[in-house]
């Protein structure tokens, strides 16, 4: 499976200030065989989704974003992503 990922450069920054995570390193959760995908809501004429995945083999993050099919490979776009609170974490844990 092929994936793109695409972001708004000013919400990435405004999302480092505020959450620590760049949008760079929360494109790894993608790639976790064990991260959990849930739809989240429709907003704005598309599904929004969350993705919970570790990342660099220790951070747990949730990622907030869209997903688009564009001739077979799978366009990400990220809206936002922190580190996981407690509840997120124990989610994932559990389902490893």
């Amino acid at each position: 499976m092929e994936i793109e990922f695409s972001w708004d450069e000013h919400k990435a920054e405004t999302n480092l200030k505020k959450h620590g995570v760049a949008f760079e390193d929360a494109t790894l959760v993608f790639y976790d065989a064990y991260a959990l995908y849930k739809q989240d809501r429709f907003e704005n004429g598309e599904y929004r989704w969350q993705a919970i995945g570790m990342v660099h083999g220790q951070a747990i993050l949730l990622v907030a974003h869209t997903v688009q099919d564009h001739d077979g490979i799978d366009h990400i776009r990220i809206i936002s992503a922190r580190q996981a609170v407690r509840k997120e974490r124990n989610e994932y844990e559990q389902n490893r």
